[in-house]
């Protein structure tokens, strides 16, 4: 999909680190972890399958 160099990433790590602060930085990484977790799972149509699983308990 993405191919970064080692250097390309370093440079994008220190950027993050200067724009969102060392505090922050761990929730902004979990939340961007879960957005693409999503994605994934939008995209193989799992979520799809998890609300017809949801709706036969109800």
């Amino acid at each position: 999909m993405f191919s970064f160099s080692m250097p390309e990433l370093v440079l994008i790590l220190v950027i993050a680190l200067v724009v969102f602060g060392p505090g922050k930085l761990p929730e902004v990484g979990k939340a961007l972890g879960r957005g693409i977790q999503e994605f994934k799972k939008a995209t193989t149509g799992e979520i799809k399958q998890e609300e017809s699983k949801t709706e036969e308990k109800k």
